[in-house]
């Protein structure tokens, strides 16, 4: 463990995993509370795409995917509030073709696309500087978004029909809310990967909701399980590397090592029933 702890790369990453914990503490919650999973999945695929775009344009591949999966976000938000029976053919939509366009873009760009792998399983070893400092300030955001707007959000989440009796701006708080979903996808397709991202902002939340009793304690429990997962994932990862030579990616070990949480907490709360 010391060993893997003296080596800078396993520090940023150890660092980047801390930090992203606080997305899916916070992003995750809201998703889960308002059961708007598919909505989620939906951005995360459909971000692919702003990859290709990035590829074809010549620009970060990244900053393509944040552009794009806000736009798709603005028009899901549009759709659940005023379509809702045709939401989920949209999600759908959004989910196939973003992932379509992003691979036929890339297959007519020149050359080879080396990052490619890690837009879709991740590459969490291999962040640097100035992804921490992406992290950091999407962190900062959602904390100062929630602590500003907790009540209005809560009314959100849990109940419209009442948020908009009391006069609170339903659609605009959810277009926020969704455009830091579609940026926390983005940010975390470097933890795990596009495939992924859905299960590390669900499972952590789900497990946290069971034994959470205010929205704030599950955004705090669901933080404190992605911390575990995302460094025990890491770890796993280093060991397995170094002491069998095999070379398994640490985001597909992140997302077994919460699956095996959210599995753990099922068998025991089946237990107790």
């Amino acid at each position: 463990m010391f060993d893997a702890l003296a080596q800078p790369f396993f520090q940023r990453a150890l660092i980047a995993g801390l930090l992203a914990s606080l997305v899916c503490g916070i992003v995750g919650t809201f998703v889960v509370v308002k059961r708007i999973s598919s909505i989620s999945g939906g951005l995360a695929h459909a971000a692919f795409g702003g990859v290709g775009l990035g590829y074809v344009l010549g620009i970060n591949p990244v900053v393509g995917a944040a552009g794009f999966a806000l736009l798709t976000s603005l028009g899901i938000g549009y759709a659940y509030r005023r379509q809702r029976q045709s939401l989920d053919t949209l999600i759908v939509v959004c989910w196939s073709v973003g992932m379509a366009l992003g691979i036929t873009l890339i297959a007519l760009t020149p050359g080879y696309a080396p990052d490619l792998m890690s837009y879709l399983f991740g590459s969490i070893l291999f962040v640097d500087a100035r992804y921490l400092m992406a992290v950091v300030a999407l962190d900062v955001v959602l904390v100062l978004f929630v602590v500003a707007f907790y009540r209005r959000l809560q009314a959100v989440v849990f109940e419209e029909e009442f948020a908009e009796i009391a006069g609170i701006g339903v659609n605009r708080y959810l277009l926020m809310l969704l455009a830091l979903i579609a940026l926390s996808t983005v940010i975390l397709m470097r933890v795990v990967g596009i495939i992924m991202v859905i299960a590390l902002l669900t499972m952590p939340a789900v497990v946290a909701r069971n034994w959470s009793g205010s929205l704030v304690r599950m955004m705090v429990l669901a933080t404190l399980i992605g911390a575990v997962c995302t460094t025990v994932g890491l770890f796993v990862a280093w060991y397995v590397d170094a002491g069998y030579g095999l070379d398994v990616p640490a985001g597909p070990l992140i997302v077994l090592v919460t699956a095996l949480v959210y599995g753990g907490d099922w068998l025991l709360r089946l237990g107790r029933s």
